[in-house]
């Protein structure tokens, strides 16, 4: 009995020794690369500093006093929320209705599956690139096509009322082929035996899809619903590129924000507060939704 247990604690020596070989790697580059970048960003949060010179002040909590009377970076996450509701609404629906489409059709839509993923091979400065002329006031494709039908020149991102939701549209259109596979993966799961048993009931495959497929694919949905509420709060790239969160700040978003204040105005130490509020921010929406979703299915 003593030999069995002393064999099976060396095994288990063994078996831990080997995962924290594995291990290791991983913990240092996330140390590297994620806690001690979290950590510094608090920490030059507290200092006066032109993010280049040697030189930090150390101003204690003025610039989170700041961050919390600043109407720009609270206008900034109004933005984000807007974002990522119209985000919401938008991508989860039509991600869901192309995958369906696909699943139903097999093989014979591979063309489709193609053609609708392209936008998400494109890097999202390109994309921003590409709408930032197809959008412009002069020579714009809106411009031209109204002006062929002698209509006059339509003004997207030029306008405070509607450049948010002309960079939000296009935000949807690179991203809901993400969604699309992400569902698609989804419904790879289910068992095609419960959509072959349906039909023996005679079922047809929409109450198939309603009564069974989507239920069996709410786990996928809450992950997904979780990646798109992160990504729409820390936003950058295109939203930068398009509009530069202009005109005025009706496109400002938290990192766009951010960056103009760490890298154009060189007020590094307001730029770390700004980050830190944005990652409390994020954290605390990101868990509560998780939150909220966990204690319904708990309930269900």
């Amino acid at each position: 009995m003593t030999k069995k247990t002393s064999l099976a604690a060396v095994r288990q020596r063994k078996i831990a020794l080997c995962a924290a070989v594995f291990l290791i790697p991983v913990i240092i580059l996330m140390a590297v690369y994620i806690l001690y970048p979290i950590i510094a960003t608090f920490v030059n949060s507290f200092t006066q500093w032109n993010g280049i010179s040697t030189n930090k002040k150390f101003i204690g909590f003025y610039n989170w006093n700041k961050l919390i009377h600043d109407t720009k970076f609270w206008q900034a996450f109004l933005n984000n929320i807007k974002v990522m509701l119209l985000s919401l609404v938008i991508q989860m629906p039509i991600g869901i209705l192309l995958a369906t489409f696909l699943d139903a059709g097999g093989r014979k839509l591979n063309f489709f599956k193609i053609i609708w993923f392209l936008p998400l091979l494109m890097s999202s400065v390109a994309v921003g690139y590409l709408f930032h002329y197809a959008l412009a006031t002069n020579g714009g494709l809106f411009t031209s096509i109204s002006q062929i039908f002698g209509g006059g020149k339509i003004d997207l991102l030029g306008n405070q009322k509607t450049a948010l939701y002309a960079v939000i549209g296009v935000i949807c259109w690179q991203f809901i082929p993400f969604y699309m596979v992400y569902y698609m993966a989804g419904y790879s799961s289910i068992d095609e035996s419960l959509y072959e048993a349906a039909i023996v009931d005679g079922a047809t495959r929409g109450q198939y899809v309603r009564k069974i497929a989507l239920p069996l694919l709410v786990p996928t949905i809450k992950s997904a619903v979780v990646l798109s509420v992160t990504g729409s709060l820390k936003y950058f790239d295109l939203v930068y590129v398009m509009t530069g969160g202009g005109p005025g700040s009706s496109t400002e978003l938290m990192a766009t924000y951010m960056y103009k204040e760490s890298f154009s105005k060189y007020n590094m130490g307001y730029g770390s507060a700004i980050a830190g509020g944005m990652f409390i921010l994020i954290t605390a929406i990101a868990g509560l939704l998780m939150f909220l979703m966990n204690r319904k299915g708990d309930k269900e």
